[in-house]
């Protein structure tokens, strides 16, 4: 399949998930896999939003929740992470996290996974504040992107406005478990989520393909 007739499809995400950091590495490695012939859009779902926005302490099932995805996933939690859990101040907030990640995609040349992925491992690597501006940017320095232009577009109303169209999106495609990846617009063709590997991810775009040409 050539570049111009890639696939589009879209990754509903968020920064402070452990099951999408868990999702992860076989999504990175089933993107890689199939660059030749798909886009995937990245689109934050607002997780921890309006009366949700609390410290990580009004959450107390997080800590059994990160074992069962190390076990699903074999993906690991920093020792930052640990420590931010245990002292509970940290205030989850889904809405400041999507305008980071708004502020990095808008950047030229910036894949949206790799932001995503960047963005996540401040939190579930290092246990840092997706609210605090000098998080996105460290970000955009080790990016080589111009750190300046992130962190205004950070505090700009652009980056909040892009977030909630995330928000809206996802609510448009009806998605309700997150990680999820999909191919339709309607939200009823899922490829996969959560514990679905690279291989698997690929076999059902390879269905999905053969289907959509037939």
């Amino acid at each position: 399949m050539s570049a111009e007739v890639r696939v589009q499809l879209s990754y509903a995400f968020d920064a402070y998930c452990p099951w999408c950091y868990g999702f992860g590495p076989a999504l990175r490695s089933f993107a890689e896999d199939n660059a030749h012939r798909i886009r995937l859009r990245v689109l934050s779902v607002g997780l921890y939003a309006g009366v949700r926005v609390r410290p990580v302490s009004a959450y107390p099932q997080l800590p059994g929740q990160c074992g069962r995805v190390s076990a699903v996933t074999g993906v690991g939690f920093g020792a930052g992470f640990q420590r931010a859990v245990s002292q509970g101040t940290a205030v989850l907030d889904s809405a400041a996290a999507a305008a980071g990640l708004a502020a990095l995609r808008a950047q030229p040349g910036v894949l949206p996974l790799n932001a995503a992925e960047a963005v996540q491992r401040v939190w579930f690597a290092d246990g840092g504040s997706l609210s605090d501006v000098e998080v996105y940017r460290d970000i955009a320095d080790g990016m080589s992107l111009d750190a300046d232009a992130v962190t205004r577009a950070y505090a700009s109303c652009g980056s909040r406005a892009q977030a909630d169209a995330d928000f809206r999106a996802v609510r448009r495609l009806r998605v309700t478990s997150y990680p999820t990846l999909l191919h339709a617009p309607l939200g009823t063709g899922q490829l996969g989520g959560a514990a679905s590997t690279a291989a698997a991810l690929t076999a059902s775009l390879d269905q999905y393909l053969a289907t959509a040409s037939s």
